[in-house]
């Protein structure tokens, strides 16, 4: 099924006007290789090199909660490959609701998500402070704490802002040299643990289920961004092989590396000595080596994962509501683009805005980076939520286009996925779902805005674009594309809905 939008909704089209050919939104588009990066990037910031500290209080419970999250994050990974397919355009969850659910659906997805992504980086960028204070600011003053994660927010929007191409390749930089040194440490560093070091199953006072849910959802926050390939599928070449390969294949290196790793961190630093720790993979490096220069070195590394994951993420930040703007459903000054297509408001907003958050945080927040990560897992669950209920409402209404094995398979990891998202909401915690549902809610005005401006009541009616047989976003009945399935003939019930 193809993405529905409404004749008008393309940036700067008149009124009847057609989608691009082959649904090419953009000249300067990214392959295989930084399409990989921009997954592997955006998942991995400095969220995983605090991580461990985070999950300390729960003990070992905690690496039982991880492994479930990877398997739901593989599962997501999945999903959002398929519906690439189905639904393509730049506006991953957004598109994918919207198809399936309407205007409503997709706003509601597009306003969480966007929190998500602009909450995220304040957390990406306290985490970042914490490694940059390795070397400055030791005593952590709080002016100067601000002020640190003010130049990791804006430098990469600045980075953003002078072109795509110049975020592909620090994009690709940052991802090479922060994987390096986490997988010594997921591999070598292995052989260093001591049994000592691991502490108790579950010193958390809570039942071992209460201590791997409340767990699990502060894992969750490490694996965000497995999306962003399909979030900005619109940028990318051959999208339908391209945004699928790269999502399942960088949320798959991503997983064996954060588990391996939290593993070494576990086994090569004291439980009590984690949980007060502001950078525990630089002091797991310390006690690896025996010297603080081994600690600097991996502090070193996570600063630059920082800024790589925060260059991602800020493209994130405007490519969702831009996708949302041009079907008016967010404010117009989103889906406009500057002279090197990039949404700069859509940036300066996001960037903006997560300053915001991460002063409040330093200030009102006992524990500014445990408290922020779940208030972006709680508003980054709703996307995954919509999406994986979109896509299971698709196979059961349209998965006669697939054969039996395909078809049992993706029913399967889909209902999966939906069901692990409604575990990590539950494990969220009750500050985070009153900040989430009060930050969440705050986006019905706007949605009644936006309609009104548009002078509509309820939902109204959409026009599917026909992509030409030889487009690589072409999708025929039986799920082939137009270069392996052009004389196919259509379905009844796509011939149904063509009439």
């Amino acid at each position: 099924m193809a993405q529905q939008e409404r004749p008008g909704d393309l940036d700067g089209a008149e009124p009847g006007a057609e989608a691009p050919a082959g649904g090419k939104e953009f000249s300067n588009r990214f392959g295989l290789p930084a399409a990989t990066a921009l997954v592997v990037g955006s998942i991995i910031g400095t969220g995983v090199f605090a991580l461990p500290s985070s999950l300390a209080p729960y003990g070992l419970s905690s690496l039982l909660a991880f492994a479930l999250v990877t398997i739901g994050a593989l599962a997501l990974g999945s999903v959002f490959g398929w519906l690439n397919k189905r639904v393509p355009g730049s506006g991953g969850p957004y598109l994918y609701a919207r198809d399936a659910f309407g205007d409503f659906g997709g706003f509601v997805t597009a306003w969480a998500y966007w929190l998500t992504a602009w909450v995220g980086n304040a957390g990406i960028a306290v985490a970042w402070v914490g490694y940059v204070e390795v070397f400055v600011n030791t005593d952590h003053n709080p002016w100067w704490s601000i002020a640190i994660a003010l130049v990791g927010l804006w430098l990469p929007a600045a980075i953003n802002i002078s072109g795509v191409r110049n975020l592909a390749w620090f994009q690709i930089v940052t991802t090479i040299l922060k994987f390096v040194p986490l997988v010594f440490m997921a591999t070598i560093g292995l052989f260093f643990i001591k049994a000592e070091n691991l502490g108790s199953f579950n010193p958390s006072g809570l039942s071992w289920v209460g201590a791997v849910s409340a767990a699990a959802a502060i894992a969750l926050f490490s694996y965000l961004g497995l999306e962003t390939a399909s979030v900005a599928a619109g940028r990318v070449r051959d999208p339908r092989r391209n945004v699928s390969r790269a999502t399942v294949l960088g949320t798959l290196v991503c997983a064996v590396v954060y588990v391996l790793g939290t593993v070494t961190v576990f086994g090569t630093v004291g439980q009590q000595a984690l949980v007060d720790s502001t950078s525990p993979f630089s002091d797991s490096a310390t006690a690896i080596f025996g010297a603080s220069w081994a600690g600097q070195a991996m502090a070193v590394v996570a600063i630059v994962s920082g800024l790589g994951c925060l260059n991602g993420w800020t493209l994130i930040c405007a490519e969702m509501p831009m996708a949302a703007a041009r079907d008016r459903l967010f404010p117009t000054q989103f889906a406009k683009l500057s002279k090197k297509e990039i949404p700069v408001f859509g940036i300066v907003a996001a960037t903006v805005l997560a300053s915001v958050l991460t002063a409040f945080g330093y200030w009102n927040f006992q524990s500014v980076f445990t408290n922020v990560v779940l208030l972006g897992v709680f508003t980054a669950v709703i996307p995954y939520l919509y999406s994986a209920a979109a896509h299971l409402y698709w196979l059961i209404v349209q998965g006669r286009a697939l054969n039996w094995p395909h078809l049992i398979r993706d029913l399967v990891v889909t209902a999966f996925a939906l069901l692990f998202s409604f575990w990590a909401l539950a494990g969220s915690g009750y500050q985070a779902v009153y900040y989430g549902v009060f930050a969440f809610f705050l986006g019905i005005p706007v949605y009644v805005w936006m309609k009104s401006q548009r002078k509509e009541y309820g939902e109204t009616p959409v026009t599917p674009i026909r992509y030409p047989a030889d487009s690589p976003y072409f999708l025929s009945p039986n799920g082939n594309n137009g270069a392996s399935d052009k004389n196919a003939s259509p379905s009844p019930s796509e011939t149904q809905e063509q009439s």
